[in-house]
C-alpha cells in the first residue's frame, strides 16, 4: 500500500469478506498495492465479517455475495448497512463501534443476474462490481464508495438501466392480491379463503400472473414480481 502524504487524506479503510481462502489471499495482494487503501481485516464468512466490522470500524466492506456456510453476502450487507448484529437483534445505531456510522459495502462478485443486483442493492450496497475488473477500477470504486458514491461495472450498469427502461407487466388489482399472498407461502386454497373467492378463481388468475411474468412455476412468479417490485 502506498502511504498517503503527510497532511494527505487518510487512506480508506478496507475490510475484505470472501470464503476462498485463496481468492481473499489474492484481494489482500493487490490491495496492498492501491494507493490510498489499508487493509484493515478479512473475513471467510458473514457473521465473521460483522463481527470484525464492529471492531475494525471500516470505511468500506468488500463483499462478495456467496459466502457458504451461514448467512450469505446480501444478508451480511443488510446488516451491516442497518446496524443489525450476527445475533438478529436490531441495535440502536450501526454495528462500527468508533464513529457511529455504517461502513459502505462494495460488492465484489462473479454473479452478474438481475435477482443478485436487485437483492444486493436493496440490502443497502453502495455498489456492485464483478470480479473480471481490471485492478484500476476496483481500486476507483473503493475510493468512490468510502464517499458514498455509487460504483457500477459496465454490464450491471447496463443491466440496471435496462430493467429501468423495460415497462412492468400490467398486473389487475386482484392479480397483485393473489401474487402478495403467494408470496407469503399460501397455497390456492388457503388464498382463496382470505381473498373470499373460489379455488377455481385463483387458478385463472394465477394463470394470468404466470403468463403476464414470463414463467411457469409459483417460485418465478415471486422471484420475478420481486424483481420488478411488484409487491407491496
Amino acid at each position: 500500500m502506498t502511504e498517503p502524504a503527510a497532511g494527505g487524506p487518510a487512506p480508506v479503510r478496507i475490510l475484505v469478506c470472501d470464503d476462498h481462502v485463496v481468492v481473499r489471499a489474492g484481494l489482500l495482494a493487490l490491495l496492498d498495492s492501491a494507493p490510498g487503501i489499508e487493509v484493515v481485516g478479512e473475513a471467510g464468512t458473514g457473521e465473521e465479517a460483522l463481527a470484525l466490522a464492529a471492531r475494525l470500524d471500516p470505511d468500506v466492506v468488500l463483499m462478495d455475495l456467496q459466502l457458504g456456510a451461514g448467512i450469505d453476502g446480501v444478508e451480511t450487507t443488510r446488516r451491516l448497512t442497518t446496524g443489525t448484529p450476527t445475533t438478529g437483534t436490531p441495535t440502536t445505531g450501526t454495528p462500527t463501534a468508533g464513529t457511529g456510522r455504517a461502513p459502505h459495502v462494495l460488492v465484489l462478485t462473479t454473479y452478474d443476474t438481475d435477482a443478485d443486483i436487485t437483492r444486493a442493492i436493496e440490502a443497502g450496497a453502495t455498489g456492485y462490481l464483478l470480479k473480471a475488473e481490471r485492478p484500476e477500477e476496483l481500486f476507483a470504486a473503493i475510493h468512490a464508495a468510502a464517499r458514498g458514491r455509487t460504483a457500477l461495472s459496465g454490464p450491471v450498469a447496463g443491466r440496471v438501466m435496462a430493467n429501468l427502461r423495460k415497462p412492468r407487466p400490467a398486473l389487475t388489482d386482484r392479480e397483485r392480491d393473489i401474487l402478495a399472498q403467494l408470496a407469503t407461502g399460501l397455497g390456492n386454497r388457503e388464498i382463496a379463503r382470505a381473498l373470499f373467492i373460489s379455488e377455481a378463481t385463483v387458478k385463472t388468475h394465477l394463470r394470468r400472473i404466470y403468463d403476464k411474468l414470463g414463467v411457469d412455476t409459483r417460485a418465478g412468479a415471486v422471484a420475478v414480481a420481486k424483481e420488478q417490485r411488484l409487491l407491496p
